[in-house]
């Protein structure tokens, strides 16, 4: 257990339903492309559309998301994206079933699910910081960034065998299941007297235009999280944009085998445990300010390695050896660093900012990743996975320099804790 430390029973079962929709998700890992190309015959370009479609689109429609949950209850709106999850995707089999499942439909359901997964996120944000006292929520954290990691590496294995027996619509099946289960386990905690939040203007103001980029605004305009947010969104974008041309140079032009691929990724999943076990250590030894600092920086100097990967037993080892290294400093810097933001940010402003955070970030992943394919068409995969790595390296200094240490407002702390 991350931190050793309990934090009472409503945590856990909010725990436990981030620990099932997450194994859910990595077990249905690609289900809707393996469905498009086995199922619908799709072509490459259907496919990367499909990709393209959940990240992208699903940003976009998630716009307006982020300022309707601020001023909601955040556990029914949870539980509500779940219970939409659930339905959307229990309409794929549903509809292979009956033999009507197209294309369009698996556009839209991977719409739908982006859209829910952003205002989702962005309630969950806000609901734990109620939840937890502040001095818990590094522990929190790093428990959530050990579960994550353990999905993926168990998740993929699983769900590729269970492909192999079942088809991959079942895959699809299991992962809806896990949401149904989600709002079952967030429906347990019971209310607790979460207070419906107040707007600042008046409780019957309506939604304003303004609204829809708060949370870019308020995030733009704070010396902290500014950095912040272009650090972790280019970082994650140029991390992103690699991988499908990291499987094309190992599976195609050298030659690996599908299941090296897949070790070469699973097994250094485990860092990722590692590193959210030991953040809060760090934390308490370094200081947080340093850790974050010092992580954030490691985690941009490894992707680089990846430019080198050549044919055979050495070749492996070095995806294995670079992938730990980013996946272990990744480990210790997400729960230091989302516990840091959630600190930083003004408990009114949370969903909203989380919510910019998230769909800024997905639309970055999309246009980086389209923008890497063609650099790749021109240059070869090698090359763009260089270009990448080079200006990963330039990221760290996007980190901000010093911390601006803010105290809990009154109103952080509801009577959840």
């Amino acid at each position: 257990m991350v931190g050793g430390r309990r934090l009472g029973r409503r945590f856990g079962w909010l725990w436990a339903a981030y620990g099932v929709s997450t194994f859910g998700t990595w077990l249905a890992f690609d289900a809707f492309s393996l469905i498009a190309i086995l199922v619908l015959h799709a072509g490459p370009a259907q496919v990367s559309a499909l990709t393209a479609a959940g990240l992208a689109v699903g940003a976009v429609v998630a716009v307006p998301l982020g300022p309707w949950v601020e001023f909601r209850r955040k556990r029914p709106v949870m539980i509500a994206m779940d219970l939409i999850r659930f339905a959307a995707l229990m309409s794929v089999p549903a509809a292979y079933a009956l033999g009507l499942l197209g294309f369009g439909q698996l556009l839209v359901v991977s719409v739908v699910v982006g859209a829910a997964d952003i205002a989702f996120n962005a309630a969950s944000g806000a609901y734990l910081k109620a939840l937890v006292r502040p001095e818990d929520l590094l522990v929190a954290n790093g428990r959530f960034e050990s579960t994550t990691w353990t999905a993926t590496v168990l998740g993929p294995p699983a769900g590729t065998a269970a492909i192999g027996l079942f088809g991959p619509v079942m895959t699809v099946v299991a992962n809806a299941v896990s949401y149904l289960l989600s709002a079952a386990g967030l429906r347990a905690i019971g209310g607790g007297g979460e207070p419906r939040p107040v707007r600042t203007d008046g409780p019957g103001a309506r939604l304003r235009p303004g609204d829809l980029l708060e949370g870019w605004r308020y995030v733009l305009t704070h010396p902290t999280l500014r950095p912040l947010f272009f650090n972790t969104v280019l970082v994650s974008g140029l991390i992103m944009a690699s991988l499908p041309l990291l499987a094309v140079l190992m599976l195609g032009d050298l030659g690996f085998a599908p299941w090296q691929y897949g070790l070469a990724f699973g097994l250094p999943c485990v860092g990722g445990i590692v590193g959210a076990r030991l953040s809060r250590r760090l934390v308490t030894r370094f200081g947080r300010h340093k850790v974050m600092l010092t992580a954030g920086a490691l985690r941009a100097c490894w992707s680089l390695g990846l430019a080198f990967v050549r044919p055979g037993v050495t070749g492996l080892v070095l995806v294995v050896v670079v992938e730990f290294g980013l996946i272990t400093c990744m480990g210790v810097f997400n729960p230091v660093f989302a516990t840091y933001r959630l600190d930083q940010t003004a408990p009114d402003r949370i969903a909203r900012t989380l919510s910019a955070w998230s769909v800024t970030s997905k639309v970055t992943v999309a246009a980086m990743t389209g923008l890497w394919g063609l650099l790749a068409g021109i240059t070869g995969p090698r090359t763009a996975i260089a270009v990448a790595g080079l200006l990963l390296l330039v990221t760290p200094f996007l980190l901000p320099r010093h911390d601006h240490e803010t105290a809990p407002a009154p109103e952080a702390r509801s009577t959840l804790s």
